[in-house]
């Protein structure tokens, strides 16, 4: 109810594919897959809830990290995460606030990962330079394209696709096109 748009914009197709890419990308975030798991790599996403021993420390399906995100995530649901940002990782309802207001936020330069699933996003002439141009891929772009995106295959977009594969498959919707992000320059 906090995020009316998510999965009810376009059509069915479009919804479900809106609902598809958010588990898959969330679903990499907290994976606890392995190559041989049991069901496959893609039938474990939702095992952790934060993540340390990196430059900074995730919390939530979406792995939210920085001030820059705490501070205005927190604004947009009524919680003060600067003071208290474990509860993103200790709050269900906290939790998927902050996920959602990520997927639904446009945080310049980037748009918001709903606008692009749900064709409301138009690249610019910079975007459409710089490789970016809608689907799936440019969604990866925005979590963690600082990171995984623009400099050929890597294994995490490759992982992100997978989960949003089989969430597709499970909801009977076809992928659309431009996957991957393998080529797409990150957004400044």
């Amino acid at each position: 109810g906090a995020f009316p748009g998510f999965g009810t914009t376009g059509s069915t197709d479009t919804r479900k594919r809106e609902v598809a890419a958010f588990l898959a990308q969330t679903s990499h975030e907290t994976t606890g897959g392995w190559a041989t798991a049991p069901d496959g790599a893609f039938a474990w996403g939702y095992c952790f809830k934060q993540e340390r021993g990196k430059s900074y420390y995730g919390r939530g399906p979406i792995q939210l990290s920085h001030n820059y995100n705490y501070g205005p995530a927190g604004r947009a649901i009524g919680v003060d995460l600067l003071r208290n940002p474990d509860l993103v990782a200790t709050d269900p309802t906290v939790s998927f606030k902050t996920a959602m207001w990520f997927w639904m936020t446009a945080q310049a330069p980037k748009p918001s990962s709903h606008a692009v699933i749900t064709g409301q996003w138009s690249p610019s002439g910079t975007d459409r330079a710089a490789g970016r141009v809608p689907g799936f891929g440019v969604i990866t772009n925005i979590v963690n394209g600082g990171i995984e995106c623009g400099h050929g295959q890597d294994s995490r977009v490759a992982d992100r696709i997978g989960f949003y594969k089989r969430y597709c498959d499970i909801l009977g919707v076809g992928y659309g096109d431009n996957l991957d992000c393998y080529n797409q320059r990150p957004f400044a």
